[in-house]
């Protein structure tokens, strides 16, 4: 095999596993996974909310709180798609669309938002993590008022 195959051969590898781990990532929040939520972030990342009224900080504090706010949801789905990545050797820069349907209590219609995820992907001796994620939220139906979401 010619260097420039392998070389090639190795970006598809990376960004299939990088993909895998946005998708971890999704069934974790899905399934109530916590251990492989946080599984998929580094030791030291950096998570933002904000645009859904959450909150930014660390790995710890940040999956403590998905795992408190989305254990007392009825029902979750994420889908991801359109993914964009951009290599740099052992980083990884991604923005990903995000569609997610969740049933609430007291909430007739599925509560439906919409947008990108934007993140940051290190190659770690355990694969690829998440080293920071921002979600930036772009719509929501039915509308809710602000940090009720």
């Amino acid at each position: 095999m010619n260097p420039g195959m392998a070389s090639d051969l190795l970006s598809v590898r990376d960004e299939l596993d990088i993909q895998r781990v946005i998708t971890d990532y999704a069934y974790a929040c899905d399934n109530g996974d916590w251990a492989l939520l946080k599984s998929v972030f580094a030791d030291d990342a950096y998570l933002d909310y904000s645009s859904t009224g959450g909150p930014t900080g660390s790995r710890g504090e940040v999956v403590a709180w998905l795992e408190q706010s989305l254990g007392q949801v009825l029902g979750i789905q994420h889908v991801v798609s359109n993914f964009q990545i951009d290599l740099d050797q052992d980083r990884a820069t991604v923005r990903a669309m995000f569609f997610t349907s969740v049933r609430l209590r007291g909430l007739d219609q599925p509560l439906m938002t919409g947008g990108y995820y934007d993140e940051e992907l290190l190659r770690t001796g355990g694969g690829w993590k998440i080293q920071r994620l921002v979600e930036d939220n772009r719509w929501m139906h039915p509308p809710t008022p602000e940090g009720e979401a």
